[in-house]
């Protein structure tokens, strides 16, 4: 495993190999942090403070806009995938080469090769997305350095296939419970059975129509879905709870209260006894109308989609940046034991950024 100082000289294809042979599966990213931090900090033209293992990066050039280039250095559990393996078609292949290694060399390489650029520049790297949000990076500078974070526009570098993702949906997961009594399966008729008091949940959710709001000329599809059903006491128990868990994937003009209202609203008269929000994080607006969002669009090129599923972009949207997600993997591919990416688009995204910095 890499062992070695980054070398930013190479090209951002070949630094990707690199920073995916420094293993950080999230929660062991000091060696590839303390890594990016000294690479960092032999650059004269930045300004390198750490918070933990993350790591903000800046120029002060006294530029009339801001812009924020971020991305998360851990990746998941490897799974025999590490170090990595360039093919004869030119795809890298290896955990972390999607998701997001390869934003995060675009990052370094923009640091290192773009000394002077047309706007002010802010790059973070942040530890621990890819668990639970208590532990992201990223919330933990927004909530104790915020200042490190002003900017007037923001690119998160998640996988997207080369393609501008405006804002991100909103991410609700909301239990709603039943209640009945329980009784001996022989002699039913003498209590409630909770798990048929459900019927009525998920007969809605059959029945439930989804908004497709157009937001900023992107039109962004919610969804309503039971995703876990749980209840039962023993296999000669009529039971006295059931739990049908929701989770609403909703279009970023709500806002969490609304989204909470919405969940309240569509099971209103279904017997549902309890409703308790078990995990929530709102969405983002995409700002394509900011003109560094605007001009960002006209130098990459291409036409941009919804974000459907959350990302950081939210946690930007929250301090009043607007952010896209921008970055040359494909999402498909995130996590996946096969993760792979191709060495093109690296190279087409390093270069889209340079031209749209540096012209």
């Amino acid at each position: 495993m890499a062992d070695s100082p980054l070398d930013l000289t190479l090209d951002a294809a070949r630094l990707t190999a690199q920073l995916v042979d420094f293993p950080s599966v999230s929660g062991t990213e000091k060696s590839l942090a303390d890594a990016i931090e000294a690479a960092l900090r032999a650059l004269p033209h930045l300004t390198v403070d750490r918070l933990g293992n993350n790591i903000v990066a800046r120029t002060r050039l006294g530029r009339a806009e801001r812009v924020i280039l971020a991305g998360h250095i851990d990746t998941v559990p490897i799974a025999g995938n590490v170090p990595s393996r360039l093919d004869e078609d030119g795809v890298l292949w290896g955990c972390g080469t999607c998701d997001m290694k390869s934003g995060v060399a675009v990052q370094l390489r923009i640091a290192a090769t773009v000394p002077a650029p047309n706007r002010d520049l802010t790059f973070v790297f942040y530890d621990n997305e890819e668990v639970a949000a208590e532990l992201n990076g990223l919330r933990h500078v927004a909530e104790t350095r915020p200042d490190w974070l002003r900017g007037d526009f923001a690119v998160l570098l998640e996988p997207s296939d080369g393609q501008v993702e405006g804002g991100c949906q909103g991410t609700l997961r909301m239990l709603l419970k039943t209640k009945g009594e329980r009784a001996h399966s022989a002699r039913g008729w003498m209590g409630s059975n909770a798990i048929h008091a459900a019927a009525p949940i998920l007969a809605r959710l059959g029945e439930y129509q989804p908004r497709d709001p157009v937001i900023d000329g992107l039109r962004y599809r919610e969804g309503l879905n039971a995703v876990r059903i749980s209840g039962g006491v023993a296999g000669n128990v009529i039971p006295d709870e059931c739990v049908v868990t929701v989770n609403f994937r909703y279009a970023p003009d709500r806002t969490p209260e609304e989204a909470v209202a919405h969940v309240h609203e569509v099971f209103a008269d279904c017997g549902v006894e309890e409703f308790v929000v078990d995990d929530h994080s709102p969405g983002a607006l995409p700002g394509l109308d900011h003109p560094a969002a605007a001009a960002f669009v006209e130098a990459v090129g291409g036409t941009p989609q919804p974000k459907y599923g959350w990302t950081d972009v939210s946690r930007f949207f929250a301090l009043g940046v607007p952010a896209v997600n921008y970055g040359p993997g494909n999402p498909h591919l995130a996590h996946k034991r096969d993760e792979r990416v191709e060495t093109a688009k690296i190279l087409a995204c390093e270069e889209r950024l340079r031209t749209w910095l540096a012209g």
